[in-house]
């Protein structure tokens, strides 16, 4: 499961616990975590390709036009 699904699981974990909860304030509290779990989920997919980054070896400096160059 990746980030995303995890995220959207914990959201309907949260949306279950809003419509099970009696009072509106619990209800209403579960519904914004639920959102923010959402939001989330929203941002992993934004951010997803940044994670994958190329990381530098030690030794090596970057080099706009070459890539990853030694020192």
């Amino acid at each position: 499961m990746d980030t995303r699904e995890q995220f959207l699981k914990r959201a309907e974990d949260c949306e279950q616990m809003a419509r099970s909860a009696s009072d509106t304030m619990s209800r209403l509290s579960w519904n914004r975590i639920a959102e923010r779990w959402r939001l989330c989920a929203a941002n992993a997919v934004r951010t997803r390709p940044a994670i994958h980054r190329e990381v530098p070896k030690k030794g090596y400096r970057r080099n706009l036009a070459a890539g990853w160059a030694p020192l």
